[in-house]
């Protein structure tokens, strides 16, 4: 069973040690930077959930969820995408290359939005996400929940909403 749970003393080196196929680490951030970016939010008007993809006792994932991510902007003097302020933003997601294909993605892309869907920081009209525009497979996932471009892009990556 798939389940999600927070980034804790105890699962967080089995997170760092997951990987991705090597033609894929150009798609998602390595699980150290981004769990480095979620203390980083500490202090800020942004809230960032780490959380660890389990199947039922193994890490197979990593999956992060923002909110008003346009506040870590400033932090890199970088303007951000308007969707991402005061709104959701599915920040990260990755499964380990030998979990790939099993469905574990669209199950955590869907416990993610149940998450969201709590409004752990209140309401909002959003859940936003980013993607290289190579990366069909994310495309085709993020575009089966519903999520559409909306025009913007964040550096190189194409964003994409779901209203919420």
């Amino acid at each position: 069973m798939i389940h999600l749970e927070k980034i804790d003393a105890k699962n967080l080196w089995d997170v760092v040690e997951l990987k991705v196929a090597r033609s894929q680490k150009n798609f998602v951030a390595d699980n150290k930077d981004s769990i480095l970016e979620a203390y980083l939010a500490v202090g800020t008007e942004c809230k960032a959930f780490p959380f660890a993809i389990y199947n039922d006792k193994t890490p197979v994932g990593f999956l992060m969820i923002g909110y008003n991510e346009a506040a870590m902007y400033g932090l890199y003097d970088e303007e951000p995408p308007a969707s991402v302020k005061n709104n959701y933003s599915l920040w990260r997601l990755m499964i380990d290359k030998k979990y790939q294909g099993k469905g574990y993605g669209r199950e955590a892309v869907r416990l993610a939005l149940e998450f969201i869907r709590t409004w752990p920081c209140g309401k909002a009209e959003f859940c936003e996400l980013s993607y290289e525009p190579e990366n069909e497979a994310a495309k085709n996932l993020y575009h089966s929940f519903g999520f559409t471009e909306n025009g913007e892009t964040d550096g190189d990556e194409t964003v994409a909403v779901l209203k919420l």
